[in-house]
């Protein structure tokens, strides 16, 4: 097989651009882990890169038949080409240590993908990728920003983010319909959070599941509470930084209304 072509139903756009897959590969900081697992590598632009770089433990993993046959046949050197869905890959059975995950992600499970990156977080240090701007700056934003949400502060709670560059349509084969961003996720020395880290979550998306309104109304229509006192329940979800979600789920945990 000499050519693999993208695929609109696995939301396939393959990178086509040297440069900017150079500046992806040099992303990897290679920092406390030696295994890389790429995700969605397509026809290998970027493959053949890390390769070069030389990590210890450097594998990929695609959907997509296709082009698992084309990279089996052209990175013989690459340590296994995993042919399934990342969402359903045991990485914690399949990799010792921690590792680095790297990739373009398809754009219409970019959130599932980053979901389950969080649920390994203490396998997974480092995570480079490329996903629709938006959803790059929203991970990246700041509380009071108008797209701070969900996903800024679950990611910020574990990780330091950083947003590394924007990349155009043109680079890509077939261009998609929007302007795509690339990010930098590197572990934080957060071990714990000081709170029940479940009830972290469903607090975090309660409180944005009517972002429009305040917490009062948010937390109160998810949550059966003895009381509504909390001192900033008068503040809307994106005001708050990771460390006022944590001081919220606690007392919300103190304040929840227990069946005896």
């Amino acid at each position: 097989m000499t050519k693999v072509y993208p695929k609109k139903k696995l939301g396939q756009h393959f990178l086509k651009d040297k440069t900017i897959a150079g500046k992806i590969s040099s992303s990897l900081t290679g920092d406390g882990y030696s295994s890389v697992l790429e995700i969605g590598p397509g026809m290998g632009i970027l493959t053949g890169l890390i390769l070069l770089r030389e990590f210890k433990d450097f594998r990929a993993i695609e959907i997509d038949n296709e082009s698992v046959i084309y990279l089996r046949s052209h990175f013989p050197e690459l340590k296994e080409v995993i042919h399934g869905d990342f969402l359903a890959y045991d990485i914690e059975k399949n990799f010792e240590g921690k590792l680095a995950i790297i990739g373009n992600f398809p754009y219409n499970i970019s959130s599932q993908i980053l979901f389950r990156i969080l649920n390994h977080r203490d396998k997974v240090v480092e995570v480079c990728c490329m996903l629709q701007k938006e959803v790059a700056e929203r991970i990246c934003s700041k509380p009071g920003s108008k797209v701070y949400g969900i996903l800024s502060v679950l990611i910020q709670a574990f990780f330091t983010v950083e947003y590394l560059f924007t990349v155009s349509k043109e680079v890509f084969s077939p261009p998609p319909r929007i302007m795509s961003g690339f990010i930098r996720l590197r572990r934080n020395a957060t071990v714990s959070l000081g709170c029940d880290e479940k009830l972290f979550f469903r607090v975090v998306k309660a409180s944005f599941n009517k972002r429009r309104k305040t917490l009062r109304n948010s937390v109160k229509s998810a949550f059966e509470l003895k009381s509504f006192d909390y001192r900033d329940f008068h503040l809307r979800p994106e005001q708050l930084s990771v460390d006022q979600f944590v001081e919220l789920t606690n007392w919300v945990e103190k304040n929840m209304v227990t069946s005896e």
